[in-house]
């Protein structure tokens, strides 16, 4: 999940190569990303919402990692609204003549997409870290599984010779 989240941020792009915002960005493409940042979103809302139910959250460990899932969660539902934004603003700008408008929804275009792009980046981060809090716990279960494993019951006491019969 976390890689998704970090490649869409790479991947879903607004400029050209050369830094530029297109002439005729695509809104079928910008809306796509609006689409797709909501379909991620509601996966990270899911995962911190079965981590929820699970008897693992009740830990110390398990409570952070529920903090950073919840925290990925909220972080990742702000990036479709600026895409969407984003979008909505690339419907505008061909109707726009004054080029002073047109530099205003150009530049907003171009915050909205970034924007959502730092909250996808953001968003994984917050999967990376609860990944690795649970990863480092299960790695200090696994050391300590050994040192406290007991094989079977413990033996009783030798018998004494020449104790006492009842």
């Amino acid at each position: 999940m976390k890689d998704k989240l970090h490649d869409a941020a790479q991947r879903w792009e607004l400029l050209d190569e050369n830094g530029h915002v297109p002439v005729a960005p695509s809104y079928a493409a910008l809306l796509q990303h609006a689409t797709d940042a909501q379909d991620l979103s509601r996966d990270v809302l899911r995962l911190a919402s079965d981590f929820a139910r699970s008897p693992h959250h009740t830990t110390r460990t398990g409570r952070t990692v529920l903090k950073q899932l919840a925290s990925a969660a909220t972080i990742s539902s702000h990036a479709a609204p600026h895409f969407t934004e984003t979008a909505e603003n690339a419907l505008a700008l061909p109707r726009t003549a004054d080029p002073t408008d047109r530099h205003y929804l150009t530049n907003r275009m171009v915050i909205d997409h970034a924007s959502a792009r730092a909250f996808l980046r953001r968003a994984s981060e917050s999967l990376r870290d609860a990944a690795k809090e649970l990863d480092d716990h299960l790695g200090v279960q696994r050391f300590l599984a050994p040192l406290t494993r007991r094989e079977g019951p413990p033996e009783p006491p030798p018998s004494r010779p020449g104790g006492l019969h009842r």
